[in-house]
């Protein structure tokens, strides 16, 4: 397997202290280079005839690497390392969000204002006129990011509490790309009636529900239910935020090699949440010929251990992944690492599209297919064609709380993708760039009108 490449997410900060002569900081970013760590920032803290004392941050791509690292500069005499910090962790260090009021409390009225007694006025407003909630409390722009912590990344089932940083870092999502305020509900539960009247039970308070990292198939259930019963936009981001970025990304991709989505064989390996979501939304985009894959291979009639969900997807003849894969178009992965290998990707028809998005590790490095792909995508910042969820989910919730939409339909993902992929200009189109970058700023805008068009057209936006 190709090395990792080192990142951001596994990044160190060493402070040295190094005798102050000329070549000695040379002889530690060369001892950094020689064991493949990636140089960043060099920062003097301090400075004396004798010594100096400098902050080194160096990328590495594992935890076992920067410890490599550490040690290396470690085995150079005359070279002291006072410490070692872990960027990632020190960012995470307290929590990373928190909240702010908008108004500030200097005096007496302020307060009688802002609470007692002036707030009893606003809360006999409400409660004569519930509408009034939307314009005079948060819930017009607060959303529930809803977890119970069984499907965390591709970590497994980490509980509440292990899932509670990926909650606190899609909070800061919805915040910096959407101006909205969203808030972490990690729930000690997994079983689904207590998720759904939880939900319910707490959402007065919101104006939407992003479920995230619940395991499959429990999940599709538990956002069925709630779209049911509750009045307010329920996602599922694992399930259609991965989809709408997908499908962006397949329409560009698929202008690039001259092909039509319901032409065009695809298959995918990886069916749980968001392998059935990206189908079922390819479905809807005009893809005629999936097959979808599990760990046990195609997902064909014969099988009799398919839930709901994936025999909905099933096919005639069985097989395992190699079998499915020759001669088809595109191959999309959302499944484990490594199971792709270069000799299938060959067998695919020509021009092949190769979306490779197990997070961190992808079904295949870019590396080894280069040359024999016309596109290649990843989940990962450092590869081009990042397909990231990011690039949707701000706008979806962002249209939807505008319009006061009572539910998320599959129309406003289609037109989500269709907005995406806009963003890319004919002009600009490339193997190399197929989807615009999580921080064009033009994405949450192009999202959210695109989700209130449609939601206005199918008349389910209130305001």
């Amino acid at each position: 397997m190709v090395a990792l490449t080192p990142n951001s997410s596994f990044s160190v900060t060493i402070r040295l202290q190094l005798l102050n002569r000329a070549g000695t900081l040379a002889t530690v970013t060369q001892a950094i280079a020689w064991v493949g760590g990636n140089l960043g920032q060099i920062d003097l803290i301090e400075q004396t005839l004798a010594h100096t004392t400098r902050d080194i941050t160096v990328d590495a791509s594992s935890t076992e690497h920067a410890e490599e690292i550490v040690q290396k500069i470690k085995g150079i005499s005359d070279i002291k390392v006072l410490n070692v910090y872990d960027r990632t962790f020190n960012l995470h260090r307290g929590g990373k969000i928190s909240i702010e009021n908008k108004i500030a409390l200097k005096t007496q009225a302020d307060l009688a204002m802002a609470y007692t007694p002036g707030v009893g006025r606003i809360c006999m407003e409400i409660a004569n006129n519930p509408e009034q909630l939307y314009n005079l409390t948060i819930k017009q722009n607060t959303v529930a990011i809803v977890t119970d912590g069984s499907a965390v990344l591709g970590l497994g089932n980490l509980g509440p509490g292990g899932a509670l940083p990926v909650m606190e870092g899609k909070a800061m999502l919805f915040k910096a790309f959407a101006g909205i305020d969203a808030f972490p509900i990690c729930l000690n539960t997994q079983d689904s009636d207590e998720i759904v009247e939880t939900v319910k039970r707490i959402a007065t308070v919101f104006g939407g529900v992003n479920l995230e990292d619940i395991s499959s198939p429990r999940c599709f259930d538990i956002e069925a239910r709630l779209r049911r019963e509750l009045d307010i936009p329920v996602f599922h981001d694992d399930q259609h935020g991965t989809a709408i970025v997908t499908l962006a990304a397949s329409i560009n991709a698929l202008k690039l090699v001259g092909k039509a989505m319901e032409d065009i064989r695809i298959v995918i390996n990886g069916a749980g949440a968001a392998g059935v979501a990206i189908a079922r939304l390819l479905r809807q985009a005009g893809a005629r010929y999936m097959t979808l894959c599990d760990s046990k291979g195609i997902l064909c009639h014969s099988r009799t251990d398919l839930n709901e969900e994936k025999r909905e997807f099933a096919v005639e003849k069985g097989g395992n992944l190699a079998d499915a894969i020759k001669g088809t178009d595109m191959f999309i992965g959302v499944s484990v690492p490594g199971v792709l290998t270069p000799e299938m990707v060959r067998s695919m028809a020509p021009d092949p599209i190769v979306f490779a998005m197990a997070n961190p590790i992808p079904e295949i490095q870019p590396e080894l297919i280069m040359d024999d792909v016309a596109v290649i995508a990843t989940g990962r910042s450092d590869y081009p064609n990042q397909i990231n969820n990011v690039l949707a989910f701000p706008g979806i919730f962002r249209g939807a709380l505008d319009c006061r939409a009572h539910t998320i339909t599959e129309t406003m993902y289609l037109e989500a993708a269709k907005a995406i992929a806009s963003l890319v200009k004919p002009s600009d189109l490339s193997r190399e760039n197929i989807i615009p970058s999580v921080f064009d700023d033009r994405v949450v805008t192009a999202v959210s009108a695109a989700v209130q068009q449609a939601a206005r057209l199918e008349g389910s936006a209130r305001h």
